[in-house]
């Protein structure tokens, strides 16, 4: 490895600049050709803090490293130069010896002071080398030390901007996130304080610095992760000054081949400044010290049974006595603190007695945050379950009122016995979100209480209004909607004082409880809104039943025969104007008292439009019902518009007409039926045009035998076969019908002649052909059918036949 990266001592011990070692490494790493191409690298921190360690992982060179076997004391002497290998561009690393080293004594601390601000001038990128328990320690943090350098280096040297990486050694688990701020403030703070020349009082630290952080894990305790990490950083360096590289600015940059020249001239300059000087020694040991019995109490805090057990007990519960305990253990400790530091500087001691006061309290805040989170949902799930209790005794708000009082005061209580008497931690915003939980619990259970009186209350009216609308609408007279209005008045009123008394124990503020009363009231209308837009939907199937019925039954609503005596046009104006009715009744809604003329409209239009009196051209001429919307009826309260109303009452009527044709038809049918003989003119020509036949009969009485027995066939025939209703289906199919009966029916009738004849008369076939008529006559009765789909029914007015051998 050494001849690789060439190790060289750049400057011993006693501050002599090795000038000839200089030359030979840069003739070894062909320094000189790289022209700008380079970078330099320097690391400053406490001895023994593994400074060459991270170098020889870092960059592979081979510095000295201490063995840790051998006791902790001074490895590197002076300033050591190396190159990193397989890094480019080129990049020189220089070592330097260990600040508060016991080896130069407290007084010999100049050669510290004139390395770090040598490092400082040569390199592009510082290497800031802390464990990571030395944040915020004065002297172990390099503080005074980075003052004095950055006073010293604006005064001798042109600005440049430099890389000040800290690397945070054996990091533990506090995040990097939180340490990083730390440290950049701290810098921030030295910076503010350095007094600066005239030309860089406004310069900002951004100018001169840029400030990074890295952490890295142990390496002794962590090898592995150790290496892991600083093998990422080491990517870091690749390229480092190439633009937005680690290396960030290179104004000033002197070629390579006269950095042996600059940097003799830098070190030369750094020798003659007698200004430089760090904080006293006795300064520096009471912060080493301090702080190192800082650390111990903590540690033993940590470590303290009692605690452990309070710990772990309020992270499942609530713990009594908390406060108590707490501030027994912290008082012990920091009394243990104050023993042990008595004898150090003052100062240093109370500023290391708060930082341990505030170390320890940051140990014990997550544990009082949590045992008044339990305080908190213990408080509140008491609340919860006393308030429930009490809405059954008394009004919803006095329950709310005096359960919120009671358990605040509990919760007050609580934080009392879980107060530190070392900190005086505010309880407040834990107590305003526990009444922010129990305002959110009770408005959730009053929104609740109250959405169920309301629904009660909305579901009776909607029961008190649907089936009697309904039927006020079904019935469509004038007083409909009077009647409407006076029933959603009547069971509206009987409601809103229902739920006015129900919701007066919630003491609710005037204008919630008018919204209430105003929603009950405004449901009431929307449930006889929505019933009659429902009916409206169907009000086509309305009239038609509405028709079928009035015309149909009579007044005594029995089914109407058809005898011929009705008036049927009489009737079906009378159902046409019910129907109409009906219609102007669905047409709107009138919740309001405002007169309409809907009913006269249709009228006019629908019903009167078909008498014969009413076809002059001044009513022709304008169509009542060519429009879209009602005269004095708001556009939302139509249900029909009039155009509407002309397409169903057209539909009506083309649906209703099958039922008067067929009225019409069984009452011609009826008269027919009554009148079976022929006309008078044809009798009168029968007798004129018979009359010699008729003498032939008279003068030969064997023709009368035999017409005699033929109408009595012809009869019987007529009666089996029925011939009446035969007819009824139409001429062809009863000619058709007759002819396959014609056979069969006149054997039938000889063959019970026959019958007959050979059997004597008894008395009871004598009371048999007595009733024979009658049963002649029931099924003459059962052979008469309805005519028309409107239920009309013929009556029994025929004559009655009986066989030929009842005869």
């Amino acid at each position: 490895m050494a001849d690789v990266c060439f190790s060289t001592q750049l400057i011993d011990g006693d501050g002599v600049f090795n000038v000839t070692g200089l030359e030979n490494f840069m003739k070894e790493v062909r320094l000189g050709e790289c022209g700008l191409s380079y970078a330099v690298v320097s690391i400053m921190g406490p001895q023994s803090s593994g400074k060459s360690t991270l170098l020889n992982h870092l960059f592979r060179t081979n510095f000295r490293e201490m063995d840790a076997f051998k006791g902790r004391s001074q490895t590197t002497k002076g300033i050591w130069l190396a190159k990193a290998q397989n890094i480019e561009p080129c990049t020189l690393v220089m070592d330097l010896e260990g600040t508060d080293g016991r080896e130069r004594g407290e007084d010999d601390t100049a050669f510290e002071k004139q390395s770090a601000l040598f490092a400082l001038a040569v390199s592009d990128i510082v290497l800031i080398n802390m464990w990571c328990h030395d944040i915020g320690r004065e002297q172990a943090a390099n503080k005074p030390l980075l003052k004095t350098v950055f006073q010293v280096m604006m005064r001798l040297f042109s600005p440049r901007k430099t890389t000040l990486l800290f690397v945070i050694r054996d990091k533990s688990r506090t995040p990097l996130e939180n340490l990083e701020p730390i440290l950049r403030e701290d810098i921030q703070k030295i910076w503010d304080a350095v007094p600066k020349p005239h030309a860089h009082k406004e310069t900002p630290l951004s100018e001169f610095f840029n400030v990074q952080v890295v952490g890295l894990s142990s390496y002794e305790e962590k090898e592995e992760l150790f290496k892991e990490q600083v093998s990422d950083l080491r990517d870091r360096f690749q390229h480092s000054i190439a633009p937005g590289g680690l290396a960030g600015d290179r104004r000033g940059v002197v070629p390579a081949s006269g950095f042996s020249f600059s940097s003799q001239q830098f070190w030369k300059v750094i020798k003659e400044n007698k200004d430089l000087d760090l904080p006293a020694h006795k300064v520096m040991v009471a912060t080493v010290r301090c702080e190192e019995i800082g650390n111990e109490k903590v540690a033993s805090f940590t470590a303290d049974e009692e605690w452990q057990q309070l710990e772990e007990a309020v992270q499942h519960d609530y713990c009594p006595g908390f406060g108590k305990k707490i501030s027994s253990l912290l008082d012990r400790c920091l009394s243990e603190y104050d023993m042990e530091a008595i004898y150090f500087d003052e100062g240093v001691r109370s500023s290391k007695r708060q930082q341990l006061e505030s170390k320890l309290l940051q140990l014990v805040n997550p544990a009082y945050q949590s045992l008044m989170g339990h305080l908190r949902t213990r408080t509140l799930e008491a609340f919860k379950e006393s308030f429930d209790k009490a809405l059954e005794k008394e009004g919803f708000a006095a329950a709310a009122r005096d359960c919120t009082q009671t358990f605040l005061e509990k919760f007050d209580k609580g934080s009392e016995d879980a107060a530190i008497q070392q900190v005086n931690w505010d309880a407040s915003k834990v107590k305003d979100k526990l009444k922010r939980d129990i305002e959110g619990h009770v408005a959730s259970v009053r929104a609740t209480k109250l959405s169920e009186v309301c629904a009660k209350y909305e579901a009776q009216l909607t029961r008190a209004l649907a089936e009697p609308v309904e039927a006020l609408l079904d019935s469509a007279s004038e007083d409909t909607w009077p009647a409407i209005r006076k029933l959603l008045q009547r069971e509206t009123k009987t409601a809103v004082l229902g739920l006015e008394s129900a919701v007066s124990s919630f003491e609710l503020d005037e204008a919630t409880e008018k919204e209430l009363l105003a929603k009950l009231e405004k449901h009431g209308k929307s449930v006889v809104e929505s019933k009659t837009k429902e009916e409206a939907g169907r009000v086509l199937i309305r009239m038609k039943d509405r028709f079928s019925t009035l015309f149909s039954r009579d007044a005594d609503s029995m089914p109407r025969v058809w005898t011929g005596k009705e008036d049927i046009k009489a009737i079906t104006k009378t159902a046409h104007s019910a129907s109409m009715k009906l219609l102007s009744t669905m047409a709107a809604i009138r919740l309001e008292e405002d007169g309409d003329n809907i009913e006269n409209t249709l009228s006019l239009a629908l019903v009167d439009a078909s008498r014969p009196g009413t076809t002059d051209r001044s009513i022709q001429s304008s169509d009542p019902l060519a429009s879209s919307s009602w005269e004095k009826v708001p556009e939302e309260k139509t249900l029909i518009t009039p155009v509407q109303c002309k397409n169903l009452w057209r539909q009506f009527k083309a649906e209703t007409e099958y039922t008067v044709t067929q009225a019409i038809a069984a009452q011609e049918a009826n008269k027919r039926n009554n009148n079976w003989l022929p006309p008078p003119w044809a009798l009168a020509a029968m007798a004129i045009l018979g009359f010699n036949e008729f003498m032939t009969l008279l003068r030969n009485p064997l023709y009368l035998l035999v017409i005699f027995v033929v109408y009595l066939v012809g009869k019987a025939f007529w009666v089996q076969s029925e011939i009446g209703r035969e007819f009824q289906h139409g001429f062809l199919p009863a000619i058709l019908s007759l002819s396959t009966k014609f056979v069969p029916t006149i054997m039938n009738i000889l063959k019970r002649l026959a019958d007959e004849g050979q059997r004597p008369a008894g008395p009871e076939r004598q009371r048999e052909m007595e009733l024979q008529p009658k049963s002649t006559r029931n099924g003459s009765y059962s052979n008469v059918t309805s005519a028309g789909s409107s239920s009309v029914t013929t009556s029994e007015i025929g004559p009655e036949y009986s066989s030929p051998v009842a005869q």
